[in-house]
């Protein structure tokens, strides 16, 4: 199992931050552009809630695939956890935390927890390749969450 960290820190309050980085529209539109991803069963558009699922799919090191995730943790506007029920990894968890800074400024932490299928042909994946991917995916998303938020766009 790989555990991928990342932690940014954002010029804009807790609350907004919470709802970008929760916001299906907001979370399609940072992305990569060559990936596609859409959202396309579950909550498709808006401010994801506990309980609830979300499908997306995407093209990702040149296969087009759908993962699912629901909402098990919701505590706005500290923290709020995803979990992979369907998709090509054999487990995912994706935790986000916010911790207020001051009444402006903000971190946001993200956990990301996976195991890819395919016993040892899977280990050696999530060494070569998927670390570094998913870290790359989480830095540039949270960049891009980082800019809407401080710009004080809206989504």
């Amino acid at each position: 199992m790989i555990v991928v960290r990342t932690s940014v820190v954002i010029d804009a309050p807790i609350e907004r931050c919470f709802d970008l980085a929760r916001d299906i529209d907001v979370h399609t539109s940072t992305v990569w552009k060559h990936t596609k991803e859409r959202a396309v069963a579950g909550r498709t558009s808006g401010k994801i809630e506990l309980g609830e699922t979300v499908t997306f799919e995407a093209t990702h090191l040149g296969v087009r695939q759908r993962l699912t995730s629901e909402i098990v943790e919701f505590d706005p506007p500290v923290r709020f956890v995803d979990r992979m029920v369907r998709g090509a990894f054999k487990r995912m968890r994706h935790e986000h935390d916010f911790e207020r800074l001051d009444a402006a400024r903000t971190r946001m932490t993200d956990t990301l927890t996976f195991e890819a299928p395919l016993g040892p042909l899977g280990w050696i994946a999530e060494r070569l390749v998927l670390r570094r991917y998913m870290l790359k995916f989480l830095v540039d998303r949270n960049a891009e969450v980082k800019r809407i938020a401080e710009r004080g766009e809206e989504m």
